[in-house]
């Protein structure tokens, strides 16, 4: 098929989780709750930080972000799934899909490069404690953060005119909640060969090289920790970093189920259940890793929950 054809496409069909009808009043109403309760949870972490004073450090700083990151990240592909459930459609219009997968693709690497900062802001907390204000300035870490989101911004848009370039039939299926790079650049009737290259050069790049400075970041911890004296000590260097080594296992975890699941097939069940573990689970479940193992976040949620009572005991 010639390149004009794909001026032919109009929209593309998400077959979603499941095609019995009379399940889908319960994915609807499972991923509104899941949905909910991802967009309070981050947005109460959010608040807590930027409330309390105590918390304005580079740690909590990150922290917010990702937060913020994961609202962003699950809000490109659930509220069109659930919409199109109610409204018993399964359409997405192309445009819609070039830019939910942009924004997909952009939310999901931010997630990862911010953990990975996030790993390094815990090495130099405990390698260099004297100095951590110093070396992790504001302005650094507002520098590293506006880095971030400028070059995966750049990053995703290099899929997305990628898939631009190719052609595809009128009113493709494609066997997912939402436009997922691979998926769609599967079902191209032009030639993807060059997709194909770019997108595992991609995931080497992207995934293996923030993963591997985690991997770096982590072995200098454990490297300072085991050169501290005490037992309390170490347990103290330890548990600042336990909340996020339970973070970036689950997200490593999720991610490398969905990358097999989809070299194995394109079209498995099992690619799509990885992907709600990736993009909806993961997402889901960190404020509360955060804020369960950290006495700081529920102390400033404790005291947000009750400012606004004792404002009101002010005369």
């Amino acid at each position: 098929m010639e390149t004009s054809d794909s001026t032919q496409v109009s929209r593309f069909l998400l077959l979603g989780l499941s095609k019995e009808a009379e399940l889908q009043p319960l994915i609807f109403g499972l991923f509104l709750s899941m949905y909910l309760i991802t967009v309070f949870g981050n947005l109460l972490i959010i608040l807590a930080v930027s409330s309390d004073s105590h918390l304005h450090t580079p740690m909590y700083f990150f922290l917010s972000n990702l937060s913020f990151v994961d609202i962003c990240f699950t809000s490109t592909t659930i509220p069109k799934m659930l919409w199109n459930i109610q409204t018993q459609s399964k359409g997405i219009t192309y445009e819609g899909c070039i830019t939910q997968m942009y924004f997909h693709i952009f939310f999901a690497e931010l997630d990862d490069i911010l953990l990975t900062v996030m790993a390094y802001d815990r090495y130099v907390a405990i390698r260099h404690p004297l100095h951590y204000m110093v070396i992790m300035s504001p302005q650094l870490c507002e520098l590293l953060v506006l880095i971030s989101w400028v070059l995966l911004a750049l990053y995703s848009l290099l899929h997305s005119l990628m898939v631009l370039r190719l052609s595809f039939c009128p009113e493709m299926q494609i066997p997912h909640f939402f436009c997922e790079l691979s998926q769609v650049v599967q079902l191209a009737s032009s030639d993807n060969f060059l997709n194909n290259i770019v997108m595992h050069f991609a995931t080497v790049l992207m995934g293996i090289g923030p993963f591997a400075g985690i991997l770096y970041s982590y072995s200098k911890i454990a490297s300072c920790i085991c050169k501290i004296s005490s037992a309390q000590g170490k347990y103290k260097a330890f548990s600042t970093c336990v909340s996020h080594l339970l973070v970036v296992s689950l997200f490593y975890f999720t991610a490398l189920g969905v990358y097999l699941s989809s070299a194995a097939t394109h079209t498995s069940h099992s690619s799509t259940i990885a992907s709600v573990m990736y993009s909806v689970v993961t997402p889901l479940l960190n404020p509360f890793i955060y804020s369960l193992r950290n006495q700081d976040i529920k102390g400033a949620l404790k005291k947000f929950y009750f400012m606004p009572s004792l404002k009101d005991q002010i005369p």
